[in-house]
């Protein structure tokens, strides 16, 4: 893991963590070629060119900002998606595997 990535998601609670660590591991498995792992507007980034997915974590949830997001809204339909188009994902809510290796290979092509 790029070390400014860990120290920043290091800062939140172990739940985020493992819950983050479980979504980044998802983003490398789903996408077809080699990724850059950045913080890139002070937010943990994963790159291939101009497209990204973004993990934003907070104390009791991550927002996933990716392009696909908005062609699986129907999919989504038991989580929130912001008006920027990012799905939210709280603790206490499953995380949706299928859709969101979906969007991510989408998204990352």
């Amino acid at each position: 893991m790029n070390e400014q990535v860990k120290e920043y998601i290091d800062k939140y609670p172990s739940e985020i963590v493992d819950m983050y660590n479980n979504l980044r591991q998802m983003i490398f498995d789903s996408a077809s070629c080699e990724l850059e792992e950045t913080l890139w507007a002070k937010l943990p980034s994963y790159c291939v060119g101009e497209t990204f997915v973004r993990l934003i974590p907070f104390k009791d949830h991550i927002n996933i900002e990716a392009k696909a997001v908005m062609q699986h809204k129907e999919e989504l339909a038991g989580y929130k998606i912001t008006p920027k188009g990012m799905v939210q994902i709280y603790l206490k809510q499953d995380i949706p595997y299928e859709v969101l290796g979906q969007i991510f290979a989408e998204t990352l092509g």
